[in-house]
C-alpha cells in the first residue's frame, strides 16, 4: 500500500495526508509528531471536517481496525447504553454539523457518554477547537501504529 494511503488511515483530511507523505520518511518519531501536529494546526476548519467525516459513530458496532480497538471501552455497553449514544450522537450531530469525536482509546462507555453530555453545551466555535484536538489525539496514537 502506498504511504500516502497508509498515511489517510491515520487521519482522513487529504491535506495533512498529502504534507506528511510529502516529508516521510522521519528520522524520529519525535520528528514526525512534532510535525504531524504542526501540519494539523495550519489546516483550515473544513480539513479537520473532512478528517471526521472519516470516523465511525462511537460505538459504531460496524467499526473495523484501529477505531474498533479504540473503541473497545464500548464493546460491553449495555443496550440503554448503546441507545444513548446513539441518542446523543445525533443530538450532538444536529448541533454541530459532524460525529461526535473524542480519543477513546482507554475509554469506557460511561466516560465517553459523560464526555458527549458535557460537550454538548459547548458553543460551536469551542466545540470544534476541542473535537480537533481530540482527532490530533487520535492520529498521533494512529501514527505510533503504523511506525512500528
Amino acid at each position: 500500500m502506498p504511504i500516502f494511503d497508509e498515511i489517510l488511515r491515520c487521519c482522513g483530511s487529504r491535506k495533512w495526508a498529502e504534507a506528511m507523505a510529502a516529508r516521510w520518511p522521519f528520522a524520529a518519531t519525535a520528528a514526525m509528531l512534532h510535525e504531524a501536529d504542526g501540519i494539523w494546526r495550519r489546516l483550515d476548519p473544513e480539513d479537520w471536517l473532512e478528517a471526521f467525516r472519516a470516523h465511525p459513530r462511537i460505538g459504531e458496532r460496524t467499526a473495523t481496525g484501529w477505531p474498533q480497538q479504540e473503541q473497545s471501552g464500548t464493546a460491553s455497553a449495555s443496550t440503554d447504553e448503546r441507545t444513548e449514544l446513539a441518542r446523543l450522537d445525533c443530538e450532538y450531530q444536529d448541533r454541530f454539523g459532524y460525529i461526535f469525536i473524542v480519543c477513546a482509546t482507554g475509554k469506557n462507555t460511561a466516560e465517553m457518554l459523560d464526555a458527549l453530555n458535557e460537550r454538548l453545551r459547548n458553543p460551536p466555535a469551542v466545540e470544534i477547537q476541542i473535537a480537533a484536538e481530540q482527532q490530533r489525539q487520535i492520529t498521533r496514537l494512529r501514527l505510533l501504529k503504523l511506525s512500528q
